[in-house]
């Protein structure tokens, strides 16, 4: 295998997990970034902790899917994090107008 095919490789599943996440993130209340990892969560348990004049950030989430090109199963049922650098958690905006045939504006 050249260099230029692992290079297409990885490029073929780095657009195969965009498109996974195209497909998911709609399914998730919150986007969570860690230093290491990308994640999508319905449940979110962030607490701030210290220890010997240390801080750290303690991260529990349920029901979430992992950015991970290398992941054979990125939906998992829970996840703890336990980390010193920062972490970013957004709440998902849902959409504003329900297009169902149900809603206020059926199709």
């Amino acid at each position: 295998m050249s260099a230029e095919d692992l290079e297409n490789y990885e490029t073929d599943m780095e657009l195969a997990l965009y498109r996974e996440y195209r497909d998911v993130v709609g399914l998730f209340s919150y986007v969570v970034e860690t230093e290491r990892r990308f994640y999508l969560a319905n449940q979110v348990d962030l607490q701030v902790r210290s220890a010997a004049g240390e801080v750290y950030f303690e991260l529990s989430l349920g029901d979430a899917w992992v950015w991970d090109v290398y992941r054979s199963a990125r939906f998992v049922k829970s996840v703890r994090v336990v980390t010193f650098r920062d972490v970013n958690v957004e709440e998902l905006a849902k959409a504003e107008l329900d297009l169902t045939e149900t809603g206020p504006f059926p199709r």
